[in-house]
């Protein structure tokens, strides 16, 4: 029991070590030399739990995604709501953004993943399928209107929302990301509200 917990602690240390790496270099320009000694590990730790970088950098994106949709879970985030409940969990992520570096390098290797061979598809379809179950709730409520398609729109906002915090990253390294976050949510929120019932005509005179 001593030992698989001596490994495991080794293992989440070179996954930190390597997101931190990931973060700084991106996937092209990581090493495995700079994981080791970020890591504080032995060459051989580090192939005893990887095989290869891209086997490192996978497990990087799955612990990352792991911590993010686990926590969209919180009963913190949820809501009556559920367009308040995804504008809650869209928050959330952009605050682990700014200050969890294992989600940073995490959503960095899922856009590069045109280096892998292996492609990263999982946290997408997770996500889509999580909004798509949250927009069909609003639907039944009545808080959406009835005309939204349901996995149509989570096909939208998911990778509307990954283009936000995308550009936000480049620009100003996600300081201003909630806004953007915020601003995304302003556009949508009116195509999405049921609309009003029109005013009835006055009667004729």
């Amino acid at each position: 029991m001593v030992q698989q917990e001596r490994a495991q602690t080794t293992r989440e240390a070179i996954i930190r070590g390597a997101a931190e790496v990931f973060e700084s270099y991106g996937y092209g320009s990581a090493t495995l030399s700079d994981i080791i000694q970020r890591s504080g590990v032995t060459k051989g730790s580090l192939y005893f739990h990887f095989a290869s970088k891209e086997d490192l950098a996978h497990a990087v994106v799955e612990a990352q995604h792991k911590l993010s949709f686990n926590s969209g879970k919180d009963p913190a985030l949820q809501s009556d709501s559920a367009i308040e409940t995804m504008m809650r969990v869209c928050r959330h992520f952009g605050e682990q953004l700014q200050t969890e570096p294992i989600v940073r390098a995490g959503i960095r290797l899922t856009l590069e993943t045109s280096m892998f061979e292996k492609p990263v598809i999982s946290p997408y379809t997770d996500w889509m399928k999580e909004f798509e179950t949250l927009i069909q709730r609003g639907i039944d409520s009545g808080e959406i209107r009835s005309t939204v398609d349901p996995a149509a729109l989570a096909h939208f906002i998911v990778p509307a929302f990954t283009g936000v915090q995308m550009v936000s990253n480049l620009l100003t390294g996600h300081e201003d990301v909630l806004e953007r976050i915020n601003d995304m949510w302003t556009f949508l929120l009116p195509a999405l509200r049921p609309e009003e019932p029109s005013a009835a005509p006055s009667p004729l005179g």
